[in-house]
């Protein structure tokens, strides 16, 4: 089944919408077929060889037996003089019209009410399966790629469902009404028209592959458009430094040529494909004439019934001509469709349930036991055969060089990434069957670059802590010396921050991040560089602060500086996803040739 029509099952869960659009659409259907029926008469009063009233007309056609006869009591309001019956008739399609007008109103606004509900759905399904997915498949996808996937592709989905329901389903049901009379007229022209019609569907079908392929390309191509110019403005400061605007310029206008490339792709089906059917149209509209114009001479058709039959069979044409380009853009809808139900059909993390270990609070020993990690599309380990053991209260300083799999290894604590060998245990419970949600819960994590989110300055440090009191927050702002510059700004904790803390300097920002570890009274405390923005003096302040909170409690940390490294209680020395030596700051410069390296080349202070 087509990815857009897997999600189109979903405009299923909004049946009441649905129904209340279906009966506007018949309803606007059906007002223009009793508006082309009605012209029988009138052309009956013009074309006729004398005058006719309607109450003649209708006396006759009760007399015909028909299945439905004029009742006596409507047969008695008829007037009999001609003129007026053309009036009444023209003032009754007119009252026709506005009706239709009103339910076609009706089942638009329907439409696009299910449309916008079911797409505001399928966004908020994907963007809940992206969060909930494993970090390391949301490295493959690459964020950028997926924030793509979820807001651009979900618009154009929203499209193709308005296109479904709305266009689509509007004039096909005006098809059907007008086909409808044009075989109640005469029922030999409509079978000639509809042996031509399936002409016209495979060629819709044909375009049609065409549009939906050209669309994929076109929006893969349009997510990398979006990488480039994200990395290019989120490093704009690196990129004028570093003379470096041809490199994003080329770069940029090399994949901007290839989008480029991709919609003309499409172009040329759209171009093709509406005129051709439109073509085909004149050439089934002939051939019903010269048909109908053999039966008129040879009497056997009056020509009223031809010009109705031909006047519905027009408004067939007319109503069914733009389902071209209608399912056009249901088969360009089809390509973001697969594009988004490719993220949907990503596993997604247990991080609670049935099944799953829940993890007390960590009171024991954190131990990694022959730990493997390999990111996608890697040629070698980033964690290679991993054995530790941390006591629970110890302070351990990771060091290495750069790449060497420092952060990669922190990662597997919180279970961000999952080895590909091995195990990481607290205290005996396997992360690989751990309960999450009682385990991160019991983890604080403070990075070189700290995620700071467009809010006021108290639901940053509360990020992911609702229910802490005001009191709590403050505190724990205080602790990370973080009140000094909050009580600073014009409405304090109530302070708005910028997007991605652009209104802060980076050591502010540092210190939110660290006032939240904080609040989180975590048993696991990790840090990544975590007072690498923040000047000599604060340092000092912060990581006394930091040491008396983090008495009863596990640290990990990954430190350049030589006073937070020498403050940890063992070191633990790292190459290549190797774990390579052990120790105290003394045993390691006399037994590790690269730790004292590493030593000499760290700052101080």
């Amino acid at each position: 089944m087509s990815a857009f029509w897997i999600f189109a099952r979903k405009l299923l869960r909004e049946r009441v919408t649905l129904a209340f659009g279906m009966f506007f659409a018949v309803v606007s259907a059906g007002g223009l077929g009793v508006g082309l029926l009605s012209l029988a008469p009138i052309l009956e009063l013009m074309l006729g060889d004398e005058p006719r009233s309607l109450f003649e007309i209708a006396e006759d056609y009760n007399q015909t037996g028909p299945m439905v006869a004029v009742p006596d009591w409507l047969l008695a309001e008829l007037p009999s003089d001609p003129f007026q019956g053309v009036v009444l008739v023209l003032v009754a399609v007119g009252v026709l019209t506005i009706l239709g007008a009103l339910a076609n109103f009706g089942h638009q606004f329907c439409s696009l009410t299910i449309a916008i509900v079911t797409v505001t759905r399928i966004r908020l399904d994907a963007f809940r399966h992206a969060i909930e997915m494993p970090l390391g498949e949301v490295f493959r996808f690459g964020p950028s790629e997926i924030v793509s996937r979820i807001n651009k592709d979900a618009m154009a989905l929203q499209s193709g469902f308005t296109t479904l329901l709305g266009k689509s389903v509007a004039q096909v049901t005006k098809g059907i009404a007008s086909f409808t009379v044009a075989i109640i007229v005469d029922w030999r022209l409509t079978l000639i028209a509809v042996v031509l019609g399936p002409l016209i569907g495979v060629i819709l079908k044909t375009f049609g592959r065409r549009i939906r392929r050209g669309s994929r390309g076109s929006l893969d191509a349009q997510a990398e458009l979006l990488q480039v110019s994200s990395e290019a403005l989120q490093g704009l400061r690196a990129i004028k430094t570093s003379t470096a605007e041809r490199v994003s310029m080329s770069k940029f206008g090399r994949i901007n040529r290839e989008v480029m490339l991709q919609d003309f792709k499409i172009r040329t089906a759209r171009a093709v494909s509406s005129p051709l059917v439109e073509a085909l149209a004149v050439v089934v509209v002939l051939i019903l004439a010269g048909v109908a114009s053999k039966q008129i001479l040879g009497g056997t058709l009056d020509v009223d019934r031809f010009i109705l039959a031909i006047a519905a069979l027009a408004v067939a044409g007319a109503s069914l001509r733009p389902l071209a380009n209608l399912i056009n853009d249901m088969q360009a809808a089809a390509a973001p469709a697969q594009r988004l139900l490719e993220v949907l059909d990503e596993p997604r993390e247990r991080r609670s349930g049935s099944g799953l270990q829940r993890v007390p609070r960590h009171a024991a020993a954190l131990q990694m036991q022959g730990v493997v990690v390999r990111y996608p599309g890697a040629e070698r380990n980033a964690v290679d055969g991993i054995d530790l053991r941390i006591e629970h209260g110890e302070a351990v300083a990771i060091v290495g060089p750069n790449g060497c799999g420092k952060t990669t290894m922190l990662s597997l604590i919180p279970a961000l990434l999952r080895p590909v060998k091995g195990r990481v245990l607290i205290d005996g419970v396997d992360l690989a069957e751990a309960d999450l949600r009682s385990l991160r819960s019991q983890i604080a994590v403070v990075t070189q670059e700290p995620v700071i989110i467009q809010g006021t300055v108290e639901e940053n440090i509360r990020f992911g802590l609702s229910r802490q009191s005001r009191e709590a927050v403050e505190k724990a702002a205080r602790r990370a010396h973080a009140d000094t510059f909050i009580n600073a700004l014009p409405k304090g904790y109530e302070a708005p921050v910028g997007e991605f803390g652009s209104n802060l300097s980076g050591g502010q920002r540092q210190r939110l991040a660290i006032a939240r570890a904080m609040l989180r009274d975590p048993s696991i405390l990790m840090l990544d560089e975590a007072t690498s923005a923040i000047d000599a003096e604060s340092e000092d302040l912060i990581n006394d602060s930091i040491r008396t909170f983090s008495e009863g409690r596990t640290v990990l940390m990954i430190a350049h500086r030589m006073a937070t490294i020498m403050a940890a209680d063992r070191i633990v020395v790292m190459n290549e996803g190797r774990i390579v030596d052990d120790g105290t700051h003394d045993e390691l410069l006399q037994r590790c040739s690269l730790y004292e390296r590493l030593a000499r080349s760290v700052p101080v202070g």
